[in-house]
């Protein structure tokens, strides 16, 4: 509950965590951003691409939790390709 109320004002334990380089994989950048929660690793990170009409970007939080920023880290890398290979550009339509 504290972590709700922490997201809610504003207090973000993302920020203090250091941002890892991108990957590219199928013409998508991706960046795995891992943060503290519950005293685990949160699995999260970025997709982008360049279009056109600029840079998109999608977020995407995972329910895994890690024991190690890095585990959390590669675990996104995985979890990021799977949605690039599942949805490709479909993830940057709005439903």
């Amino acid at each position: 509950m504290a972590g709700f109320f922490r997201r809610l004002f504003g207090k973000n334990d993302r920020a203090a965590e250091p941002e890892t380089a991108a990957v590219e994989y199928k013409g998508f950048r991706i960046r795995a951003q891992p943060f503290k929660a519950g005293g685990q690793f949160q699995t999260a990170g970025t997709i982008e691409k360049d279009f056109a009409d600029g840079k998109k970007e999608h977020y995407f939080v995972r329910a895994e939790k890690h024991s190690s920023a890095d585990e959390a880290a590669s675990f996104a890398l995985i979890k990021a390709r799977q949605i690039v290979d599942e949805r490709g550009d479909r993830m940057f339509d709005k439903d």
